[in-house]
């Protein structure tokens, strides 16, 4: 855990040092790192790939103290995202899920998966075209969902009436969750071709990039079911834990061209 704060403060050292050696650097260029490239419209659209490690263990134990069958990892996040840029500020927001991970056993199956959605502003500290280089800090929501599917008192009757009063252990549950996220980023743009559209010129981009940082799981509230009925006594391990995440998109600027 001391490891840990002494990691979060240095991030937040570097995040801070950055930001505030690149603003002293934009103001000496000009009356101030707001005033420059104020009619560029900029930014991208991203798919993203994302590697945080997700502790499964506690939920296994009590899976495995019901003798429902335990689950595997789910790591691996994929997101869609977009990049909206104003001078040297990137805003970054997004959706995201992991792949389902599923195990059966005795007729019964469980279904485990995360959703979230994101928010960060970082800030580019290198003026190099086609690269950018941020150090960034942001929020993240998400929710951890867990399905149960009793295939043994499920499905076996056709008739209705018989289905509605069937007795199953059929139930989804699921946790939300709130995270702080801190680290850094690189973006190199592939140039391509400009598009002209009557006064505005369309400067487009492949942009191929990389983040990585921590997220800090900050709160994590109770697990529930059925209309938002809360449980007691469920897995509460706290999920905080190095996250890696690489991009691909198609990034834009758009000028505004003066007309003779």
């Amino acid at each position: 855990m001391k490891k840990s704060h002494y990691l979060l403060l240095t991030l937040n050292a570097l995040l801070f040092a950055g930001i505030a050696n690149a603003q002293n650097a934009d103001t000496a260029k000009s009356s101030g790192w707001f005033q420059h490239n104020m009619h560029d419209i900029a930014g991208a659209a991203q798919i993203q790939a994302t590697y945080r490690y997700t502790y499964m263990g506690p939920l296994n134990r009590i899976l495995a103290a019901d003798g429902l069958p335990a689950l595997g990892a789910n790591d691996i996040w994929l997101n869609l995202s977009m990049n909206h840029i104003h001078n040297n500020w990137i805003l970054e927001d997004g959706i995201g899920f992991t792949p389902w991970t599923t195990a059966s056993a005795n007729g019964v199956k469980t279904t485990f998966n995360q959703y979230q959605a994101f928010l960060k502003l970082g800030y580019n500290v290198i003026h190099k075209p086609g690269i950018r280089v941020f150090p960034f800090a942001g929020v993240d929501v998400s929710a951890a969902v867990l399905n149960i599917e009793d295939n043994n008192h499920i499905k076996t009757t056709s008739d209705f009436s018989g289905e509605l009063t069937n007795s199953s252990i059929s139930k989804t549950f699921y946790q939300p969750n709130f995270g702080i996220d801190i680290g850094g980023g690189f973006d190199y743009l592939i140039k391509m071709s400009d598009k002209t559209i009557d006064c505005l010129t369309i400067e487009r981009s492949i942009p191929m990039g990389i983040r990585a940082g921590y997220y800090i799981n900050a709160a994590r509230g109770d697990w529930r079911v059925d209309n938002n009925y809360r449980l007691q006594n469920g897995p509460d391990k706290n999920q905080s834990a190095f996250f890696v995440s690489v991009n691909i998109g198609l990034g834009y600027v758009v000028r505004k061209r003066s007309v003779n």
